[in-house]
């Protein structure tokens, strides 16, 4: 069949692209326009999918169609969250004489996992408790952490399987909708954080107000030129779509060894959304070797010059996130509160999901991370309820620079993450068995979170314990 020119799907791309960016646009402005939205901190990303959103809705009731394609907004989540970590990973970052840099990477990890476990056991305990009241699913709980912490992919992978593998009526839509109001939740706590540092006088009321990035930035010593066969521009973007591709390519293998069925239910139920639910940090994983080659590349003279910039992979970095939280946003679907048995489960986890995430955060930043709390609770805030680049976009809110570790942390926290959030994983097949199952999952999920905390934590306790130790010999 031939396509035309004219036909829609020649242009629905474009069109869907378009309309984020009049989205963020006209939230711009208006943050310009308007001195108490400006004073809200809220970031024109985030105002931006919710203006798509009411458009949308507003469309979808004259005309009874969708004014988005809905694939095309969660393609550009997906590929937005991974080219972003990927341009990220691909700038140069000068060896910091920090020796805490690793064990602040380590404590990162050891948060999220501290904070998808305290969601995990809040869900878990709500709709067990729901499932005596209101004949719930006792499971449905654990979806919680895969929409807040995981995100729409995970939620959708997760609530699907409980729908088909274990008799959860409607549990793809319930996991979609955890996602959906994670999004609303990261913006709704991370505004409220920000206008709290505003009121203590820690941040302006104008966003980026302090940074400044010269022109100086756009090309360092031994790089590329900015315009020559090839545009610098291009080259950048390149290197971030060759090593996103060859993470796909990394991912596509591992599937095929899954699709043989060596690893049975657990590969297609576990592994399978694992691996493509991670693509941020495969694509970060090869971003970091293609850096590494080009390196050794020029180490070994095969070439002259330096390939990558830090400011324009900033730039596109920034623009992947920019997108990404105004497509998932824009694609927001609340259709589960429309079935009358989740309104009453799905809106007490989600605010009870909310409300633990923030107060753990505050809690542990203030310890962990004293010299950048802020930033920190910001980045891992955003992620633990939205995605990792909802994170990134609150972050830049505070930190515009990314000056601070908190960016980084976030990039290379994730092995931590999967090593010790792995047991939780393998819990998440157990619960949904039965009320009995469910009871035994919430005192292992217990259990774990009090081993992380111990862990993340280490440094107060043993010291403690240290001092305390020679006090009562000396008496």
């Amino acid at each position: 069949m031939t396509t035309n020119l004219w036909d829609l799907s020649v242009w629905n791309f474009i069109i869907v692209l378009t309309v984020l960016l009049i989205g963020m646009m006209a939230a711009n402005v208006l943050r310009r326009v308007i001195p108490p939205l400006r004073r809200s901190m809220i970031p024109s990303s985030v105002l931006g999918g919710f203006l798509v959103l009411i458009a949308g809705y507003i469309y979808k009731k004259i005309t009874g169609n969708a004014m988005l394609d809905v694939r095309t907004l969660e393609a550009l989540t997906y590929h937005g969250l991974g080219l972003g970590f990927v341009a990220m990973s691909l700038k140069t970052i000068e060896r910091e004489k920090d020796p805490h840099r690793q064990r602040d990477i380590f404590n990162t990890g050891l948060t999220t996992v501290a904070g998808y476990l305290l969601q995990a056991i809040a869900g878990l305990a709500i709709t067990i408790g729901f499932s005596y009241a209101l004949g719930s699913f006792p499971a449905a709980g654990l979806l919680l952490p895969m929409g807040f912490g995981q995100g729409p992919g995970q939620a959708y992978n997760w609530g699907h399987n409980y729908e088909v593998n274990y008799g959860f009526a409607n549990g793809t839509s319930f996991g979609l909708t955890v996602a959906a109001v994670g999004f609303i939740a990261a913006s709704v706590g991370g505004i409220i954080f920000l206008n709290v540092l505003r009121r203590k006088g820690r941040i302006s009321g104008e966003i980026g107000a302090d940074y400044d990035e010269h022109l100086t930035h756009i090309s360092g010593k031994g790089e590329i030129p900015l315009s020559e066969s090839m545009d610098k521009l291009t080259v950048q973007i390149a290197l971030a779509f060759v090593a996103y591709i060859a993470a796909y390519g990394f991912m596509a293998g591992i599937n095929a060894i899954i699709e043989t069925g060596v690893l049975g239910n657990f590969g297609y139920n576990t592994v399978q959304p694992l691996i493509w639910g991670f693509n941020f940090l495969f694509g970060t994983v090869f971003a970091i070797l293609l850096k590494t080659i080009l390196r050794g590349l020029k180490k070994a003279n095969v070439i002259k010059r330096e390939y990558t910039n830090n400011f324009m992979q900033s730039r596109i970095a920034g623009f992947m996130f920019d997108m990404m939280v105004v497509a998932s946003i824009a694609a927001i679907d609340l259709r589960a509160f429309t079935i009358r048995e989740f309104i009453v489960p799905l809106s007490v986890i989600c605010v009870v999901g909310a409300v633990v995430t923030y107060f753990l955060l505050r809690f542990t930043c203030k310890r962990l991370f004293p010299n950048y709390e802020d930033e920190a609770w910001l980045a891992m805030y955003g992620m633990l309820t939205g995605t990792a680049s909802t994170g990134v976009i609150l972050l830049r809110e505070r930190d515009p620079g990314f000056e601070t570790p908190a960016a980084n942390n976030l990039v290379y926290q994730q092995l931590w993450a999967i090593v010790f959030g792995f047991p939780m994983l393998l819990l998440l097949a157990v619960a949904p068995q039965g009320i009995t199952k469910s009871w035994i999952t919430l005192g292992l999920l217990v259990v774990l979170f009090i081993v992380i905390e111990i862990i993340a934590f280490r440094s107060f306790i043993f010291r403690r314990k240290a001092k305390k130790e020679p006090e009562e010999k000396q008496g």
